[in-house]
């Protein structure tokens, strides 16, 4: 027998990649579980698979950066107590972190893909299933966006849940609609400019001497090359150099309420008289409009 369940979660987490560097993604969560029937005549009650499976998936892996450990360009070791240093030492990308543990996923894989996190679930998961149940099947997959969309990476000091964690992403579509028409051309170039982007706030801007980085990100960090971002929030003391070319400065926070004003504001004075709504989505199924 086989139970499953579709859309059981979004993860909304990051990744560092060393061609894109740290991408921002959604993917939703499908599972089938496979077994005997028990004594109650179920596989497994549904309100126990949305509740416990997805505790666990939401608290491992979402709003998290995951991190490639066997991949040649990752460096981990501990800071302080209950902290991490990350240095990613690619070709194309040198980016630096000291957060706490909590952050981040550490994958013991060369890569991040849907193949290596769904590998690194199933083991996390498979354990806390009861005996009746023989097999667990994870799919991670993508919404359907038939339209440009981006990728972007973000933290949210000031949030009062795992939002606040410096590096954790979406794979975001955008509408765009001028006098009440789409306009396929300017979504486009938005995708364009925030494809793998990372959306940081002016007031967390901070120079490289403010940062306590490890010892290698001590020597390759320069206020010339990256932008350096610290803040502490309820979970702790969050810091962060990455490429300047990897990033957009935003002169306020980066919820999607104020990201969606941002891109209207951006766009309004080229549009004149003409109505603009913006519908700026976080992840899957969510987000906010803007119009002016």
């Amino acid at each position: 027998m086989i139970l499953f369940v579709r859309d059981l979660t979004v993860i909304d987490a990051a990744y560092l990649c060393p061609h894109r560097g740290v991408v921002g993604e959604s993917w939703l969560v499908d599972v089938e579980l496979t077994g005997e029937l028990n004594e109650m005549s179920m596989l497994f009650d549904f309100s126990r698979v949305k509740k416990q499976l997805k505790a666990i998936i939401d608290a491992e892996v979402d709003h998290r950066l995951l991190i490639p450990q066997k991949a040649s360009e990752t460096m981990i070791e501990p800071a302080a107590a209950g902290y991490l240093f990350v240095d990613f030492l690619s070709e194309e990308h040198t980016i630096h972190l000291n957060c706490p543990e909590q952050a981040f996923a550490v994958i013991l894989a060369a890569e991040i893909s849907t193949e290596t996190v769904t590998d690194y679930l199933l083991t996390l998961i498979r354990d806390q299933l009861p005996g009746n149940i023989d097999g667990l099947k994870i799919t991670l997959r993508h919404e359907h966006i038939p339209t440009p969309s981006y990728h972007y990476t973000h933290g949210l000091k000031k949030h009062d849940g795992n939002c606040q964690r410096i590096a954790h992403g979406h794979r975001s579509m955008i509408e765009l609609w001028v006098d009440g028409a789409r306009d396929h051309a300017l979504e486009q170039y938005w995708a364009t400019r925030w494809q793998d982007i990372y959306l940081g706030t002016e007031e967390d801007l901070v120079s490289v001497a403010e940062l306590e980085l490890s010892e290698t990100g001590q020597e390759l960090v320069s206020d010339q090359q990256h932008y350096c971002f610290r803040y502490t929030s309820a979970q702790g003391d969050f810091q962060l150099a990455i490429p300047k070319e990897s990033c957009e400065i935003i002169d306020t926070d980066t919820t999607v309420e104020l990201l969606a004003s941002y891109i209207a504001a951006q766009l309004k004075p080229q549009l004149g008289e003409k109505e603009l709504k913006v519908v700026a989505y976080e992840g899957v199924g969510k987000g906010a409009i803007e119009v002016l």
